[in-house]
């Protein structure tokens, strides 16, 4: 891969990275990692991109196996953090910012449907193939997901 592709593909993909990261690592510095890797990964892959949303595709799906793989390390079930989540994504007002705090409280298979669904504006179909689970299993991780953020949201 070129250089001039490998930076223009970073500048344009790094929020959305960014943001997939943090909402499942829950965690500033280990979603900085798997940006990294995902990024390291990109520049590394012979892969033939076919078109831009195919690198998109492609880079998420890279970013949730990345953090899926720090969830479930050794290390990382031997850590307990101090800080939660140093750095919050700057979001229009307080309610916006509340409910994406309320949405990374929720467990990383219902967090990670809404996000990409409600944030990244994909399709059921979309995040079943990115997520590889069915688009049924899709939609009830949605509903249940909502239901969850609708009682969290009661309660507060």
């Amino acid at each position: 891969m070129e250089k001039h592709e490998y930076n223009r593909m970073v500048q344009k993909y790094i929020d959305d990275v960014y943001r997939m990261a943090l909402s499942c690592c829950r965690n500033r510095s280990d979603a900085e990692d798997a940006v990294q890797n995902t990024f390291l990964k990109l520049f590394t892959t012979d892969t033939a991109f076919v078109d831009e949303e195919h690198i998109r595709r492609w880079l998420i799906r890279v970013t949730i196996n990345e953090c899926k793989n720090n969830l479930k390390s050794a290390w990382r079930r031997n850590v307990t953090y101090l800080d939660e989540l140093e750095h919050e994504p700057e979001m229009e007002d307080a309610e916006e910012l509340e409910l994406f705090t309320e949405i990374g409280r929720l467990p990383v298979k219902y967090s990670s449907v809404l996000h990409l669904y409600y944030y990244e504006g994909y399709r059921c179909a979309e995040i079943a193939a990115l997520l590889k689970i069915s688009e049924s299993n899709v939609q009830t991780r949605l509903m249940r997901a909502r239901k969850m953020l609708k009682e969290h949201l009661e309660e507060a």
